[in-house]
């Protein structure tokens, strides 16, 4: 498998490709402690006003903070708006 993931790796620099697509990373912006972008997640698993957990494809992603929502709900895209205090990411 780790051997798998160094060709996928070498051969997304060879071709241009940004390793993301390749290896089915999750992309994550943030924009100051304000909104916080996850691109390529698997879905929600738990929602409150100061904490979002999504589930990724290896592991997990923990926001805390305050007035936390949700918004930009896409299959591939979800947007997370409030005061971000903690970002865990959990594999």
């Amino acid at each position: 498998m780790l051997r798998r993931k160094r060709n996928l790796q070498s051969l997304a620099g060879l071709l241009e490709i940004p390793q993301d697509i390749v290896l089915d990373l999750p992309r994550i912006t943030m924009l100051g402690n304000k909104q916080l972008l996850i691109e390529n997640h698997k879905g929600i698993i738990e929602y409150t006003p100061s904490l979002v957990r999504i589930k990724l494809n290896q592991g997990e992603l923990f926001i805390q903070g305050s007035d936390l929502t949700l918004g930009n709900l896409q299959a591939e895209q979800i947007l997370v708006e409030g005061v971000v205090q903690e970002v865990k990411y959990d594999v």
